[in-house]
C-alpha cells in the first residue's frame, strides 16, 4: 500500500476518484457478522492513506451506518461477492446469516457449474504473479478509463491484495 492509486474520471462528470474503491457493505451488513468498529475505521484511515477516494456505502448497510464518514452511494460488486477471488469451490457453503447463501449463482450447483472460470482466472495470475483478485480488478480497470470498481473487504490484508491491482 506504499503507492498512491492513480485517478480516473467517473463516467462523464469530471468527479476524478481513485482507480479503485473500497465497497463498506460487509463492514456492517451481509456476511452474517458484523465486523469490529475500530477495525473498520483503522481500515478506512488505510485506504485513505493509501490514496483511496472513492467509498461504496448504502444507507440500507446498517442502516444509516456507513453514512457516519458522510460517505455517499454507489452500487457495485466486482469480484462476484467473492466468487473470482479464487477463494470458492464446488464445496463452499454459506452460513443462512450470509446474503450470499440466497445468490443464485453462488448455489452448490452453480458453484460447480462456474468454477472452471475461476480455475481459469487462477491460471492467468500464476503467469502475471497476481491473485486472482487483482487479475479481475485489473481487467475491469483496463475496459475503460471510467470504469472505478469498488471491491469490499473488512480485512487489511484484501485491502493491499486489492489495491495491488493497479499495479498490474
Amino acid at each position: 500500500m506504499d503507492a498512491k492509486i492513480p485517478k480516473r474520471k467517473l463516467g462523464n462528470s469530471n468527479l476524478e476518484v481513485s482507480a479503485l474503491g473500497l465497497g463498506c457493505m460487509g463492514m456492517s451488513f451481509g456476511y452474517g457478522t458484523i465486523a469490529d468498529k475500530n477495525e473498520m475505521i483503522t481500515l478506512i484511515h488505510k485506504a485513505v492513506e493509501s490514496g483511496v477516494t472513492f467509498f461504496d456505502t448504502a444507507e440500507v448497510y446498517g442502516p444509516s451506518i456507513n453514512e457516519e464518514l458522510g460517505i455517499g452511494f454507489v452500487p457495485f460488486s466486482p469480484l462476484g461477492k467473492g466468487f473470482l477471488t479464487g477463494k470458492m469451490d464446488h464445496n463452499t457453503t454459506f452460513d443462512s446469516k450470509d446474503f450470499r447463501s440466497t445468490v443464485p449463482r453462488l448455489s452448490p450447483e452453480n458453484l460447480k457449474a462456474n468454477i472452471a472460470f475461476v480455475d481459469m482466472l487462477a491460471q492467468v495470475s500464476k503467469r502475471k504473479n497476481a491473485t486472482p483478485v487483482q487479475i479481475a480488478l485489473t481487467w475491469l480497470l483496463a475496459q475503460k478509463p471510467w470504469i472505478v470498481p469498488i471491491p469490499g473487504t473488512t480485512k487489511l490484508h484484501r485491502l493491499k491484495e486489492n489495491l495491488g491491482a493497479v499495479q498490474h
